[in-house]
């Protein structure tokens, strides 16, 4: 066990590891629903092939994490990236899902590359340690707003942007039921109370018509629509050139922010100051992608809702190994999966939101050089809906107010060529 997935019996047990993993699973499996209904809006890829190849994609990418990283982090085709995939790629831009698919493929074999060349790794040892501290808080506060945005008590509003949703409507009362239910299971330290609480609030969705019970095992489709189905004529375009560091840049950057943001809240961090095995993280995101491109979905990632397992207790690769078997498991009790409601996993993001503000006791806020780039970050990530933009703005600010300030001595070599690429890239994309 401590050979294939680092399990150290002195930290954590067999069963937290397991527990942690099906809580993940729980939080990220919504994927699940929506990558088959926002790609099933392409001519050629059915829901029902998108389904298996979103699962298998999140099998071979967990799995990976697990052996090669021995780290409790899920991988799943990522939101945010599926809909830049179909919304701006296919039906903006008017190119096929073949040619979206083959610049996935691209951006994961660059991946590679770079995860070889140990430059990813650099980019991440080049964050300051109070910009880590702020990812790991405006991650918080990022998903913290996706479980209130998918229950509805958050509601689009086209004067304000956002405000209060129809809290007498069923979705939203059955997810503050969750929210209650579940908090006070927390309170009371109750092991495995956030699963508990997704579980709770399930089966209290029934009468209430919410929860959607449709059967119970289904075989799992066939991929060999989409499996493979690359175009190779316009790899030399500027539109490829133009899509392809677009996924490479989110992707790189939303599982920086993962990586870092869970690793700083639970302290797997070195004496360095930097994350053991990160170089092994990234080659397994990177495999993820290449594989899920060749299966036929969107960039695979790190799921931030990762941090709902660690904060249940998981600290190895068991607890990425019980993902990738709850996903396979999935594939022939999809109907089963697919009734567990939004309303039911909102109450977990919002409480996971709040055990990842914790690392805001590091920063130090009287210091305005670090604490401004700091607060930038954090409030960057919910309201542009990105966490690679919070990071952006974050380290752009960061470098630019200590420049002018002269502080010259707090900025590596390395943070000076990123906030200079980060700037680019807002100008010219």
């Amino acid at each position: 066990m401590k050979k294939l997935f680092g399990y150290d019996p002195a930290i954590t047990t067999i069963r937290t590891e397991l527990l942690a993993g099906f809580t993940t699973f729980l939080t990220m499996s919504y994927i699940l629903a929506v990558n088959p209904s926002m790609f099933s809006l392409l001519d050629g890829m059915s829901a029902g092939a998108v389904f298996t190849a979103t699962a298998l994609a999140a099998i071979i990418g967990s799995l990976a994490m697990a052996l090669l990283a021995k780290m409790p982090f899920g991988l799943a085709p990522g939101m945010g990236l599926n809909a830049f995939f179909v919304y701006t790629v296919c039906l903006g831009m008017g190119y096929s899902w073949q040619f979206a698919l083959t610049a996935v493929f691209i951006e994961g074999l660059i991946f590679i590359a770079m995860t070889l060349t140990n430059l990813r790794e650099a980019i991440v040892n080049a964050i300051p340690a109070t910009l880590r501290n702020a990812i790991g808080a405006g991650i918080g506060l990022f998903i913290a707003f996706i479980g209130l945005q998918n229950a509805g008590i958050i509601a689009n509003n086209d004067a304000t942007l956002v405000s209060l949703g129809d809290i007498t409507s069923d979705n939203v009362l059955l997810a503050l039921i969750g929210l209650i239910i579940t908090g006070v299971l927390v309170v009371k330290n109750v092991r495995g109370g956030m699963l508990i609480g997704i579980l709770a609030t399930t089966v209290i969705g029934i009468p209430m018509g919410i929860t959607d019970y449709n059967g119970v095992v289904s075989m799992p489709h066939s991929i060999s629509d989409i499996f493979c189905k690359f175009e190779w004529n316009n790899i030399f375009t500027l539109d490829m050139v133009v899509v392809v560091f677009t996924f490479l840049f989110i992707d790189m950057f939303d599982t920086i922010g993962t990586l870092v943001g869970v690793c700083t809240k639970v302290n797997i961090i070195g004496p360095d100051g930097r994350i053991p095995r990160i170089k092994q993280a990234f080659m397994a995101d990177s495999i993820a992608t290449t594989v899920g491109a060749c299966l036929g979905t969107s960039t695979t990632t790190t799921y931030i809702e990762s941090a709902s397992g660690v904060a249940q207790g998981g600290r190895t690769g068991l607890t990425a190994f019980a993902v990738a078997l709850c996903f396979a498991i999935s594939l022939f009790f999809s109907p089963i999966f697919l009734a567990i409601p939004s309303a039911a996993t909102a109450s977990v993001l919002v409480i996971v939101g709040l055990f990842m503000m914790s690392p805001i006791k590091n920063i130090d806020l009287d210091d305005y050089a670090e604490s401004i780039p700091a607060f930038i970050t954090m409030i960057m990530m919910p309201f542009a809906y990105s966490i690679s933009d919070g990071i952006l703005l974050g380290m752009i600010s960061y470098v630019v107010l200590n420049v002018l300030c002269g502080n010259f001595g707090r900025i590596t070599p390395t943070m000076y060529i990123i906030a200079v690429m980060f700037i680019l890239k807002y100008i010219f994309i």
